[in-house]
């Protein structure tokens, strides 16, 4: 068969990793069955596009996305969270060929199949086992399950993804191992509660490599650490159950990073939203974690101006990070969800009110963020290079996950290339990111 009549698939991907996960399955299967790939509407004969729903902002741009995969291709499959809610993608884009909610890969598949039709041919269908991936070459995301049992008020992702179902710790394990052999140097656990992993399964013990090994964070943790390359551990609840993780730090087994969505710090709003655990004993575990891991980095998110927030809720949420003194943090003014329970909570405070609180927050966070890293300076750390540009080496420490933290800038530096592992000395410092030197070189 000719190559150019092999059928092309365009994707567009939107919303957060684990939405970028779905999409690697489905361009793996899609790869694996032979179909080329397009990075453009032009040369694609259909466009899957694969949305995100959870926020009024993240439907309009999934919906004017599709619109433009419409306008530009014509031949549109919509996936993703946005096709769980309804059918608003109906309504608004009556063209599109056909609709699934998240994770339904083999769905999907299924309806390509209807409307892209592709005769087998054994020199096509080829895939590396490692799959196809959105990320670049040196890191991927491993997600570890589906769904949340949680009924937080202001989230509807159970509602769109479904409750708590994890993989087989076996097939995640072999999802890991085949990364690793492809010279991934970096894991990044997602799932949208990593602390609960296995519990739907009740921690069965399954096998891998011929050994026994649960389906429970700290058991799968040990063994990723076993491939020898970094793994970053994201959307952790601050369970007890995480505090057995925390050994495995500061062995050097797995980067002493967590990223922890806390939320808010006010019991009043904790209960509001539904969300586990209290202030209180919040800094008590993190004054525990850093005891056992001093190096520990914890990473959250906030959310200002939730319903029934007063000031005084907003001031102890203010009082937390000055205790916590976090490492990184990222912040919302709360926007009302469609399908959300927190919509029916009275007091919810004005736009500009929430917008200024979020404000407020980032402006105490930056000159945190600021201390602790003029803190590193003349430290020798250990880096993960990103990018080499016309200005020198863009790399990453093992407090910095892609695309949502700092980075770490080595000027006029070039005899680096993305995926090597560089000791450097930080010699300067702002209030998101590090300037560093390699060890032994300026």
């Amino acid at each position: 068969m000719n190559v150019k009549e092999v059928p092309t698939v365009g994707i567009v991907s939107l919303g957060c990793p684990k939405a970028g996960s779905d999409t690697e399955r489905i361009l793996t299967k899609l790869r694996a069955e032979g179909y080329n790939l397009s990075p453009n509407y032009d040369d694609a004969d259909l466009v899957i596009v694969n949305t995100c729903g959870f926020i009024d902002a993240a439907v309009e741009e999934s919906l004017d996305a599709i619109g433009e995969a419409l306008a530009e291709n014509g031949k549109v499959i919509v996936t993703g969270c946005l096709g769980a809610k309804g059918d608003i993608v109906q309504s608004t884009h009556p063209a599109v060929l056909a609709v699934t909610g998240p994770h339904a890969a083999d769905e999907v598949m299924g309806y390509v199949h209807q409307h892209l039709p592709k005769p087998h041919d054994p020199y096509t269908d080829l895939v590396p086992p490692q799959g196809v991936r959105l990320t670049p070459d040196h890191y991927a995301y491993l997600k570890i399950s589906e769904g949340c049992n949680h009924s937080c008020t202001f989230c509807i992702i159970p509602s769109l993804r479904g409750p708590l179902v994890s993989r087989p710790v076996g097939d995640v394990l072999a999802e890991a191992e085949n990364l690793a052999r492809a010279g991934v140097k970096e894991i990044l656990v997602i799932s949208q509660d990593t602390s609960a992993y296995g519990v739907d399964l009740k921690y069965r013990t399954a096998f891998w490599g011929g050994k026994p090994v649960r389906t429970r964070l700290k058991e799968l943790c040990e063994a990723l650490a076993s491939f020898g390359i970094w793994v970053r551990l994201h959307y952790v609840y601050p369970y007890p159950s995480v505090d057995d993780v925390i050994p495995l730090m500061a062995e050097g087994k797995i980067l002493p990073y967590l990223d922890v969505p806390f939320q808010h710090a006010s019991p009043t709003i904790l209960k509001a939203m539904k969300r586990p655990a209290s202030a209180e004993n919040t800094l008590e575990r993190i004054a525990k974690w850093r005891e056992i891991c001093p190096e520990i980095v914890i990473r959250s998110t906030f959310i200002t101006g939730f319903p029934g927030e007063t000031d005084a809720d907003f001031d102890q949420l203010i009082q937390f990070l000055e205790n916590a003194r976090l490492d990184r943090v990222g912040a919302f003014a709360y926007s009302p969800v469609e399908g959300a329970r927190a919509n029916e909570i009275p007091g919810l405070p004005p736009a500009d009110v929430r917008e200024d609180r979020r404000r407020w927050l980032m402006q105490v966070q930056e000159n945190i963020s600021a201390d602790k890293l003029a803190a590193k300076i003349d430290s020798v750390i250990e880096v993960l290079v990103d990018e080499v540009d016309e200005e020198g080496t863009i790399a990453r420490s093992k407090a910095d996950a892609p695309e949502i933290d700092g980075v770490v800038y080595l000027e006029g530096f070039f005899d680096a290339a993305p995926g090597d592992f560089l000791k450097v000395r930080v010699v300067d410092a702002d209030h998101h990111d590090l300037y560093a030197e390699p060890v032994g070189q300026g």
